[in-house]
Order: structure tokens, then sequence, then C-alpha cells
């Protein structure tokens, strides 16, 4: 009896005291409170790919609405913050060929973003990130008869990426 009495209190020790994880980013964490309204307008493209800034700014928006307190407007009057990006760069590169016909068979995309949060009532800094970069890999199909291209697809799934993981370097203070 005493042996059962003790392996329970040592079971009933060892899962109150967890691991000492917790879901962070529940509210804002690294932004003041003062922030209510944040605008997101449309990032800045310099690059030639088609409609990537509307990808990504899109995406933004989604992240913040769906994962944070946080209203979101795109016009930077009577918002609290402003989060601007500029996609500075996007390249594909080829990762995997097929040995028997050469053809490559998954591509890496990388995109380099600059993003910035500003306080638009003291006009300080909130978040800076001259270099953010993101990769997304995809694959090409080799069979014609089912090919279908999937840069397109590929973008958008990069773009919800970046969209995540910058909400979150927001919420979390990274």
């Amino acid at each position: 009896m005493n042996r059962l009495a003790a392996w329970i209190c040592l079971a009933t020790l060892v899962t109150s005291a967890g691991c000492g994880y917790r879901i962070s980013g529940q509210a804002s964490q690294a932004l003041p409170p003062s922030i209510r309204t944040i605008a997101v307008p449309a990032f800045e493209n310099q690059t030639l790919t088609f409609k990537i800034e509307q990808n990504l700014t899109t995406a933004v928006i989604h992240e913040f609405l769906t994962k944070t307190r946080y209203r979101v407007q795109s016009s930077a009057e009577g918002s609290d913050a402003t989060l601007r990006g500029t996609v500075k760069s996007i390249y594909s590169s080829p990762v995997l060929f097929n040995p028997e016909s050469g053809r490559t068979t998954e591509v890496l995309i990388t995109v380099s973003l600059s993003i910035h949060l500003v306080s638009n009532t003291t006009g300080a800094s909130l978040f800076e990130a001259d270099d953010w970069v993101y990769r997304e890999p995809y694959q090409i199909s080799q069979d014609p008869a089912t090919y279908f291209g999937e840069n397109q697809p590929a973008l958008e799934r990069l773009s919800r990426q970046v969209a995540g993981s910058l909400v979150s370097a927001l919420m979390e203070g990274f």
C-alpha cells in the first residue's frame, strides 16, 4: 500500500511539474498596449514577380485578423501603428534533378523582405527586419500529361508562411 501511494505521489508531481512549455503570443507581448489598430498598406514590390506584394499583403492582413486582437486597415490615417513591407528579391533555384532526364524535379523559391513596424503616435520603431528571408520548395511534375504550373501555388504558400512567421515574431518580441 505504501508503495502504491509513493507511485501515485510521484506521478502527480511529475505531471504537475510539466515541462515548462506554454503558449506564447496569445496577447501582444512585444507591442505596447496602446497599439490597437495596425495599418498594413500594400507591400512594395522591387522585383519582377507578378502580384507577390498582393499575396504577401493579403496573407499578413489575414494572419493579423485571425491570430491577434488587432484591428487592421490599409490606411495609416487613424491607426496606432503602420507595418510596411518591401519585397527586395525573389528567386528560384533548382535543387533536385531527375538523373535519367536531367530535368529539374524540385525548385526552391527564396524571398527577401524588408519589414518595418512604426508607432504612428511616437514615430518609434517597434519592429525592424531589413533582411527577412524565407524559402519554400515545390515539386515539378515529370509527367507532361499531369503537368501544371506549381510556381503560383508555391508563392501563395510562401506568402502564408511568411505572414505566419512575421505575425508570430511581432507578437513574441523577436
